[in-house]
């Protein structure tokens, strides 16, 4: 049985900010608001919490998996990115955007894209989310919680419950969020390319 918080979506308790960032470094897999519905997420280095993930969310490694990051400045530790790049996405972070760029030695490889060795990176705009980034001390690997044979993200934390408490750690309550996932852009070639139309705006990148 999963564990349930009630944490303040504007005030997140850092008591239990601190309990989930020790189940996150226990190998556990985790389920935490963003600002573009509820995203699923564990450990970067852990390959069991990884492969647990890809089970619940009945998807293969070739799925861009995303680096939930808590600003900019562990973006070029993780990502290739020149400066044109650079730029858009600190005029348009924090926010609901994903962009796939090209993976430095720093990303494990089994979160990079096999064929073109990129990944996902992503600074959300929500309180709880960034308050576990920042007591973690490195990125999360995540996706957006999109369960077998739906099309919206998850949104509602006591659905979320019902369907996953018995495979996983904790289910995080930050309130009923929007069920658009992120606008995705791919910058890896650079020019910008809009994978898929979410809760991003996608004119900059247009």
């Amino acid at each position: 049985m999963s564990q349930f918080f009630y944490i303040h979506p504007d005030n997140p308790q850092q008591r239990l900010i601190k309990q989930t960032c020790e189940l996150i470094n226990a190998g556990e897999v985790i389920v935490y608001p963003t600002d573009s519905g509820y995203a699923i997420g564990c450990q970067m280095e852990n390959k069991k919490a990884l492969e647990q993930i890809c089970r619940i969310r009945d998807i293969n490694k070739e799925h861009n998996f995303t680096l939930m990051c808590r600003d900019m400045s562990e973006l070029s530790v993780y990502a290739r990115v020149d400066n044109v790049a650079f730029r858009q996405i600190k005029n348009n972070t924090p926010g609901p955007y994903t962009f796939i760029l090209k993976a430095t030695k720093e990303v494990p490889k089994r979160l990079q894209n096999p064929k073109r060795k990129t990944i996902g990176i992503r600074v959300p705009n929500n309180p709880i989310a960034l308050a576990i980034l920042e007591e973690l001390g490195e990125p999360l690997m995540s996706t957006t919680l999109i369960l077998p044979n739906a099309e919206m993200a998850e949104s509602d934390p006591d659905e979320i419950r019902d369907k996953l408490e018995k495979m996983v750690a904790l289910i995080i309550h930050g309130g009923y969020l929007s069920e658009q996932p992120t606008t995705v852009i791919d910058l890896s070639e650079g020019d910008a390319t809009i994978l898929r139309f979410g809760s991003g705006d996608p004119a900059p990148f247009e």
